[in-house]
């Protein structure tokens, strides 16, 4: 007998962003999106009338704090899990959320498939159940909720290079050529391109020509905000 579909809710202020990971969580197999919501006043009436086992929760909402009302929950006794989708960084606020219970921490923008081994860990986490023979049991249930490494980074790549070309990426609206990149970065324009492919590959940026009046088009990089099989709110 097959183990009962996760149920899940989204809370997110951003329409497009709530349509896509209701979409998003359908296309996992175990887990139903029960509705799309919009802020905390929308997701308190959804849980007072629908069973729910998981909300994908935004933490910056128009009517207040997602923290706060996960701990909201917390006081009344509300099962229901959580995984913060946020785009803040700042490490007290996941210290806060592991102190509140939230199973899972996924920063925008990320791919589909980011969200979709956070969602099957999960699983793996609920389904476990009966006594721990011993600690190895208690390890590995709660290694299941634990993201893997990192990717190892391609040959000549550093981690913190980019880092500092991603966030420049990210703050120029209008996009970055590789040699803007460049001569932002203090680099030369091969590895500047070599770290704007990268974040293209992994699919964190888009890539198009930019035709001027002479000669070659130029390569135009520019951060994904909401591309297709992400979700992203900046």
């Amino acid at each position: 007998m097959s183990a009962p579909e996760v149920r899940v809710l989204v809370v997110e202020d951003d329409p497009v962003a709530a349509a896509a990971h209701a979409l998003y969580v359908g296309r996992v197999p175990g887990f139903t999106a029960v509705s799309a919501v919009h802020s905390l006043a929308e997701a308190a009436r959804v849980l007072e009338r629908s069973p729910v086992d998981l909300l994908l929760l935004d933490l910056t909402l128009p009517d207040g704090h997602g923290l706060r009302f996960a701990r909201g929950l917390r006081a009344a006794g509300h099962p229901v899990d959580v995984i913060a989708v946020t785009s803040a960084r700042d490490l007290a606020v996941v210290r806060e959320s592991v102190s509140l219970g939230v199973v899972q921490y996924v920063l925008k923008p990320f791919a589909f498939p980011t969200l979709r081994e956070r969602l099957l860990r999960y699983a793996e986490f609920r389904a476990t159940a009966g006594e721990a023979a011993g600690q190895d049991d208690v390890d590995r249930a709660l290694a299941a909720l634990r993201a893997p490494a990192p990717a190892e980074l391609p040959k000549g790549l550093s981690a913190a290079t980019l880092d500092r070309v991603a966030a420049l990426l990210r703050s120029a609206p209008d996009g970055l050529t590789a040699a803007g990149a460049a001569g932002a970065a203090g680099m030369s324009r091969i590895t500047a391109r070599r770290y704007l492919e990268h974040l293209v590959d992994t699919g964190r940026a888009d890539r198009a020509p930019r035709y001027g009046q002479v000669g070659r088009p130029e390569l135009h990089y520019r951060w994904r905000a909401a591309p297709a099989g992400s979700v992203s709110k900046v």
